[in-house]
């Protein structure tokens, strides 16, 4: 069986996933996974993620 990810609905608060700050950007693994970021924590990892092959985009 397997699990669906559904996105958040838009008044839920949604943290991010290295700090707890507000989420602002998701990035989408190649895997199919997402994770979320604040702008600073998605500014850091940005270029390493899109390395390997994932891609960020704002939340919501």
């Amino acid at each position: 069986m397997f699990d669906t990810i559904t996105a958040p609905r838009p008044t839920e608060r949604v943290a991010c996933d290295r700090c707890g700050a507000a989420g602002r950007y998701v990035a989408t693994l190649p895997g199919g996974g997402e994770l979320v970021f604040c702008g600073h924590h998605d500014r850091v990892h940005r270029a390493g993620l899109q390395a390997a092959g994932a891609w960020s985009r704002p939340l919501g």
